[in-house]
């Protein structure tokens, strides 16, 4: 088995992509860091540099910017997200 993934999501309060991104790593059980933007202003404007993007969830395997929650589900769904968490 390949060495676990250092998986970090940016996340807010009632943000169902969120939750179902949370959902598919939480079936895989995969440990991620789960930062608040909604809770922690500041660390919205770091998620928006790493990504380039604005909208929560983004989610980040490796250091390396994979997307939102479609994105996942289309990586899961191609049998490639996997590999990228360490677990194939």
């Amino acid at each position: 088995m390949s060495e676990k993934a250092n998986v970090v999501m940016y996340t807010s309060a009632g943000c169902a992509y969120c939750s179902g991104a949370k959902n598919l790593l939480d079936k895989k059980g995969v440990d991620y860091t789960e930062i608040r933007v909604d809770l922690q202003p500041d660390r919205r404007e770091e998620m928006e540099r790493r990504s380039g993007q604005d909208t929560v969830p983004q989610i980040f395997i490796n250091d390396v910017a994979i997307g939102g929650f479609d994105e996942l589900m289309d990586l899961d769904l191609d049998d490639e997200l996997d590999p990228m968490l360490g677990l194939a």
